[in-house]
């Protein structure tokens, strides 16, 4: 039978106490619906459709382009109502899985289990807490059987005391959930059609219902305030970080490292505490990143060394290099084998030569410096008139002494000096000094400015 997959997304999320949509909050850097698509994605499903509320034109724009069929809840009535909309699209033969925009570490493991023990009748899944405050509880006969469910709201103190909850996920039959669907009513506190009155109402009608059990609560666990959100972005990074360790990783502290996207890492690579990897990050061979730092899609060869609080983005770095501390990799950067980017350096849309360096106070920008290169303290590339973009080229052996300006587009021939507070603004002869500054004068008869003395009366 052909799968489809419905997503509920229309709730206004209050309990996060902010403007923006529940399901757009972000958990490794992407929204939580994200998450629970790339789920749904996992199954091949034919169809994945989206049911947005409050806030669905902006939901919408964060998936501009996305293979999915949005449905709008006008009125949210609940999250019976809400299947309810989506229904009409799907043919009745379908296997409909129901997922909840707001739960974004759901396994696609978990899914396939539940799909494949739904049969003629409904499979849910159920998880186990101490304390489910807050949570729907199952309620099973003196067989173990499924009766029903019953919303915390709802719940007698008894049935409070129960520890498995309702995680929200059911896969069943379309034209079957159509029929249970028809039979809610929207007697409770909040006056909403719920879709766990559903799971009673099949029960009822002596359809199985079975249960599969998340062994870990987070995997189903929902975010409904700020709390929640923390508390699963933290489950989901200490996953990824003992996913590191086990690939042979020397984490600093396994609960300081987050992974906001696709981290690849060689042999021996030591990472400290506090750093962010977001996008595609490549690491290779006995890498070592420093405290506090930010990579992002970036490509980092054998033996480098990235040092404390350096920020890298869309850059590529050689093989044996030293970046910073406090050092700056713009969108561009590429370093040959052997470079040194010292601290408080900047490099954006440059190449960068074997063996050069650039070990402090410098920025070097649209520039194509060679190999061998020395940048002195204070050197800067002026590469923007305040119209376009300009290039500076270094050649190789250069020598670029402390404070020089080179004002692009300009090149630097093979094996140039540069003598210290130069701005070179014409192109150099190869291997000869330049120095481009003003005469030094003394002024013995000049005396320094005083301040005016108040009068005394």
């Amino acid at each position: 039978m052909p799968l489809h997959v419905v997503i509920l997304a229309a709730g206004q999320g209050k309990r996060m106490h902010s403007a923006l949509p529940k399901v757009l909050h972000r958990i490794a850097g992407r929204p939580l619906l994200a998450h629970v698509i790339d789920a749904a994605r996992s199954l091949k499903p034919e169809r994945i459709c989206v049911v947005h509320g409050h806030g669905g034109a902006e939901v919408k724009a964060a998936f501009v382009g996305a293979p999915l069929d949005w449905v709008a809840q006008a009125q949210q009535l609940g999250t019976g109502h809400a299947l309810l909309q989506a229904l009409p699209r799907i043919p009745r033969s379908a296997t409909v899985l129901v997922l909840n925009g707001d739960v974004p570490l759901v396994r696609a493991q978990t899914l396939r289990k539940l799909l494949r023990t739904a049969g003629k009748g409904l499979a849910i899944v159920t998880s186990e807490l101490s304390d489910p405050e807050g949570y729907g509880r199952v309620l099973r006969d003196a067989r173990g059987r499924v009766k029903s469910i019953v919303e915390h709201k709802d719940a007698k103190p008894a049935q409070r005391a129960i520890r498995e909850w309702y995680a929200g996920i059911l896969a069943g039959n379309a034209a079957r959930l159509a029929g249970w669907l028809a039979k809610v009513a929207n007697r409770n506190t909040q006056q909403e059609y719920y879709l766990t009155d559903v799971i009673g109402i099949a029960a009822a009608s002596g359809a199985p219902v079975s249960v599969v059990k998340a062994v870990v609560a987070h995997e189903v666990a929902g975010v409904n305030s700020r709390h929640e959100l923390a508390i699963l972005e933290r489950a989901y990074q200490n996953a990824q970080a003992k996913k590191l360790l086990e690939a042979g990783v020397a984490l600093a502290d396994l609960w300081r490292v987050d992974v906001r996207g696709e981290l690849t890492c060689g042999q021996d690579v030591v990472i400290d505490v506090n750093c962010v990897f977001e996008g595609r990050v490549k690491l290779g061979d006995r890498v070592r990143i420093g405290p506090n730092c930010v990579l992002r899609n970036v490509k980092v060869a054998a033996d480098t060394e990235v040092h404390a609080f350096s920020l890298l983005e869309d850059a590529e770095i050689g093989a044996g290099c030293r970046i910073g501390p406090y050092a700056r990799l713009r969108p561009g950067a590429k370093l040959g084998k052997g470079v040194h980017i010292g601290n408080f350096v900047e490099i954006k849309a440059s190449r960068i030569g074997a063996g050069s360096k650039a070990n402090h106070l410098a920025y070097l920008g649209d520039a194509e410096v060679g190999a061998r290169v020395n940048i002195g303290a204070g050197t800067i590339t002026c590469n923007y008139d305040g119209a376009s973009k300009h290039r500076t080229v270094i050649e190789d052996d250069c020598f670029i002494g402390s404070d020089a300006t080179l004002v692009a587009p300009v090149r630097i021939a093979k094996g140039s000096y540069i003598g210290a507070g130069s701005t070179i603004s014409k192109d150099t002869p190869a291997g000869q000094l330049t120095v481009a500054r003003a005469r030094q004068v003394s002024l013995p008869r000049w005396s320094p400015p005083r301040k005016k003395t108040a009068r005394t009366k």
